[in-house]
């Protein structure tokens, strides 16, 4: 099976995001991947409901929003406003996980939980089949650019054997270093979804880079 492949705007250039939002429509991308980011779960801040909102009337592909922020609780119903398909929220910064992604699938959006690289993949046994999506960060969440960890191929073996075995139909998302050399490593871990920042939008073809991520070396098209 083919990645789904999400690119990460977060790379994407804000002086000129109507040009960058139109190469990832016309491109073979399934998802546009939005980081948004508070200051206090990150050290980073990104955009808010303005920009998104912007970004939904440009798009013709779904939002991937992907919240890195405290109290996500509070502003499920003004993302999915906004134009958020898919909404993860981290594992880590949630109390009551179970009412949270509740709450989301409830106003009929998918609902995702994200992992930081420290956090072990058990901890999602029990809400596993509740579950859309599950993004493991293959680096430390904040910031675009850094490089792949590298025990993360484990982690995702050990998730897709948890998903297997409660009969999850939850995709498996990573986010973080995601390259074209280890693209096909990643997919033959269990990846369903890969997102990537800097690989494409640093890209001379970034079209290009998506397809090729999209069809890696070994993957049945």
């Amino acid at each position: 099976m083919q990645p789904l492949v999400a690119p990460s705007l977060l790379s994407a250039n804000f002086g000129n995001l109507d040009a960058d939002i139109e190469v990832i429509n016309n491109s073979d991308a399934d998802w546009f991947h939005v980081d948004i980011m508070d200051g206090v779960f990150v050290p980073n801040l990104s955009i808010g409901f303005p920009v998104l909102k912007a970004i939904k009337k440009k798009a013709r592909k779904p939002l991937d929003v992907h919240l890195m922020m405290v109290e996500p609780g509070q502003y499920i119903r003004r993302f999915m406003e906004a134009g958020a398909s898919v909404l993860t929220v981290h594992y880590e910064a949630v109390s009551h996980l179970h009412s949270v992604v509740r709450d989301i699938r409830s106003l009929g959006i998918k609902a995702g939980v994200s992992l930081n690289p420290h956090t072990p993949v058990t901890f999602l046994e029990e809400i596993l089949p509740d579950l859309d999506l599950v993004l493991l960060m293959t680096v430390n969440p904040g910031f675009g650019g850094q490089s792949f960890i590298e025990s993360s191929y484990n982690k995702i073996r050990k998730l897709r054997a948890m998903i297997h075995e409660t009969g999850s139909q939850a995709l498996i998302e990573v986010d973080g270093g995601v390259d074209l050399n280890n693209a096909p490593l990643l997919v033959k871990a269990g990846v369903d979804v890969l997102v990537a920042g800097n690989t494409v939008f640093s890209s001379e073809d970034p079209a290009e880079t998506i397809r090729l991520l999209k069809n890696p070396p070994g993957t049945p098209a």
